[in-house]
Formats: structure tokens, sequence, C-alpha cells
């Protein structure tokens, strides 16, 4: 099994620009999404867990004040990222 610490260092070494990049817009966009799949999962066993689903939604609008930053900046590489994270927009 996979735990979080394994997956967010994967995450990190696949989105970084360089090495020990952590706070580039791919990465922390990519850990968000992460985070947003594991509180998912979480709430579709607990679903009156209410105090969770307000975290799920900060989580899900600062990922999208991210792309939406990153967009602006260059829209090849949101372009890019959306694709790899799956993302619709």
């Amino acid at each position: 099994m996979i735990t979080l610490t394994d997956s967010k260092q994967e995450i990190i070494n696949k989105f970084a620009l360089k090495k020990g990049d952590t706070g580039s817009p791919e990465v922390q966009a990519a850990l968000l999404t992460l985070k947003i799949k594991k509180l998912t999962k979480h709430l579709e066993e607990n679903k009156k867990d209410n105090h969770s689903r307000r975290g799920l939604l900060k989580v899900i609008a600062k990922r999208r004040r991210i792309l939406n930053y990153l967009q602006r900046l260059d829209e090849k590489r949101y372009q890019k990222l959306a694709k790899e994270l799956g993302l619709k927009k």
C-alpha cells in the first residue's frame, strides 16, 4: 500500500520543474489533487462528515486559484498540467 508520504514524494518528483522544487504551481496543484481524491474517498464512506466536506471545498477552491494563476502565467503549462491531472477545464 502506498502511504501518503510516498505518494507525495512521487508527485513532487513527477511535477517538479527542477530538483527540490515544491513551490511551483504544478507541484502544488498536483498535491492538492491528491488531497482532494483522499477526502472524496473519505466522504463517500462518511456521508455525514460535514467538517471534512467543508475542508474539501476549501482545498478545491485553493486548487482552482492556483490553476487560474498558472493559466494567466503560461497557458501551455496549464493545459499540460490539466491533461496530466485529468481535469476537465
